[in-house]
């Protein structure tokens, strides 16, 4: 009688053990876990002075090919189709405006006033017709690579563009409405420093 009981006693604790180690390795494939994690370093806060005057947008297809050689023997090719959508802030640092006041003459003398710049270049990047070579992966820092070459590659098409032209050309049109605000407190603004055309000058009034 006894050695029944233990028997069914036996099977009774199996079968709730098998039940509680399916249920636990069920659970184990079945829960996922996400976990975020960020940490954000402040390196280096300075403070500036900068003007963004024009905003240009660019759209261009750029081809991305990476061969290597192993042992000149065999060559591997990665390739990819990437569209680069970008915006270019093009403006001034004031930081290099210089000025000085001619009291006696009553005259705000504009020493200079800075060139335009690229202020910084955002682009986005899509990608299409990615191909892997045998011994040549597409790799995470490909991306760091490819974003670096993106704003390289945009940078160049800043000139042709006309968008350094509409910079310099805001910055005429400020430099006149600070000479019509020096006009109302019964001073003049001297910029024959900048060295200004005065076709252009003339053209910008009208």
């Amino acid at each position: 009688m006894d050695n029944i009981f233990d028997t069914i006693l036996g099977l009774v604790l199996g079968a709730i053990g098998m039940y509680w180690l399916f249920n636990f390795f069920k659970g184990k494939k079945s829960k996922e876990i996400t976990t975020h994690q960020s940490t954000v370093l402040l390196e280096k806060m300075k403070s500036v002075c900068k003007l963004i005057s024009v905003e240009g947008e660019f759209a261009e297809i750029y081809k991305y090919e990476n061969v290597k050689d192993f042992l000149s023997l065999v060559s591997s090719k990665k390739k990819a189709l990437v569209v680069i959508k970008a915006k270019a802030h093009i403006g001034y640092d004031l930081s290099k405006l210089l000025m000085h006041a001619d009291e006696k003459n009553k005259r705000i003398v504009l020493d200079n006033f800075p060139q335009p710049e690229v202020l910084s270049i955002e682009p986005e990047l899509e990608f299409y017709d990615i191909k892997s070579g045998f011994f040549n992966f597409f790799a995470p820092d490909d991306l760091t690579k490819l974003n670096s070459e993106a704003k390289t590659h945009i940078r160049e098409k800043i000139p042709e563009s006309g968008l350094m032209e509409t910079a310099r050309n805001e910055a005429l049109q400020t430099v006149l409405i600070m000479e019509k605000i020096v006009e109302t407190i019964g001073w003049t603004l001297d910029y024959s420093a900048l060295k200004i055309p005065q076709k252009q000058i003339d053209l910008l009034e009208k």
